[in-house]
């Protein structure tokens, strides 16, 4: 912008973090200590919302305004240990934590909808066909078709979007291969729906460890933030935006199932919108994983939407 001469009409602030995946230490400094560099009207934010591909071709455009909760907890359980030639297996801490894990894997959260999931499932039911449009419609009901519930919830993308998830991410046990564990620990990661108390899903994982030998403590902390407004404003010009460099593509609200930067400025009272403009496959999404990647022409294609958006947005 600034290379082909452009002046905004309003201030343009770029803020660069670099630790959104860990504890968010960046933008929590710049909130609390240099509100004055931060003070925005909104904020577009480049690691959320974002385009969806199914087989290659573009299906929506989501705009994030809301997103989940992101807790982190520890399941363990302990003994004294000892040789491991002469087992306990009625003490053994991997044991006891083993059929906890099982339950956490069979247990699905309650549905719950929001103003931004229910959105969601309302423009999308319009965008697709068939049996995934009527399963859409059916989850909007009230109380939601157990059968369209089921059937949604098969795909991850959607059942991020119904309830709230708890996984087991890391395990951890014992010191040495001769010897009985002392102790086994579980990491279990959670995204909670906005407006789920995190004591309600807390003493759910209590319910689903069964045993009072298995503790419960919390590593990451909860931290909601409220949904921004889809006002006009914000809605019109990334419309028309979107309309231009990918025709026919419907822009669709979504409650992101991932933590991001934008829980705390929500929180500061700066609305924040995601629109990465990166489109993935909806069933091969690699963030987070050793292999995380985009694809070259989609990363190219987001740096010219995020260029028009700019000039869009900030007027001159």
């Amino acid at each position: 912008l600034k290379r082909g001469g452009f002046t905004p009409a309003r201030d343009l602030i770029l803020v660069l973090t670099g630790d959104e995946e860990t504890a968010g230490s960046c933008i929590q400094w710049l909130v609390t200590k240099h509100r004055d560099l931060i003070d925005g009207a909104f904020a577009l934010n480049t690691d959320a919302g974002g385009g969806v591909l199914r087989d290659g071709r573009r299906v929506m455009f989501a705009v994030q305004a809301s997103e989940k909760v992101y807790a982190t907890y520890v399941l363990e359980a302990t003994d004294k240990g000892g040789h491991s030639s002469l087992p306990r297996p009625a003490d053994n801490p991997l044991y006891r934590l083993a059929p906890v894990l099982e339950r956490l894997a069979q247990y699905q959260f309650p549905v719950k909808l929001n103003e931004v999931s229910r959105a969601f499932f309302e423009q999308s039911a319009a965008i697709d066909t068939g049996r995934l449009a009527e399963d859409m419609r059916g989850v909007l009901k009230d109380p939601p078709d157990s059968g369209a519930v089921a059937r949604l919830a098969a795909v991850p993308f959607y059942n991020s979007k119904l309830r709230t998830t708890c996984v087991a991410t890391m395990l951890e046990a014992g010191h040495a291969e001769n010897a009985l564990p002392q102790s086994a620990r579980a990491t279990v990661n959670c995204r909670i729906l906005p407006g789920e108390p995190a004591s309600e899903v807390e003493a759910t994982l209590r319910r689903l460890a069964g045993d009072d030998r298995i503790t419960l403590r919390t590593l990451y902390a909860p931290i909601p933030s409220p949904p921004s407004p889809l006002t006009p404003a914000i809605m019109a010009p990334l419309e028309r935006l979107v309309a231009e460099q990918f025709p026919k593509v419907p822009i669709v609200p979504i409650m992101e199932a991932g933590a991001t930067d934008g829980l705390f400025l929500r929180n500061a009272g700066i609305p924040t919108y995601g629109v990465s403009a990166v489109f993935e496959e909806q069933n091969d999404v690699r963030a987070h994983g050793r292999d995380e990647r985009i694809g070259v022409q989609s990363f190219y294609d987001a740096l010219e939407f995020w260029y028009r958006m700019m000039r869009a947005f900030a007027g001159g």
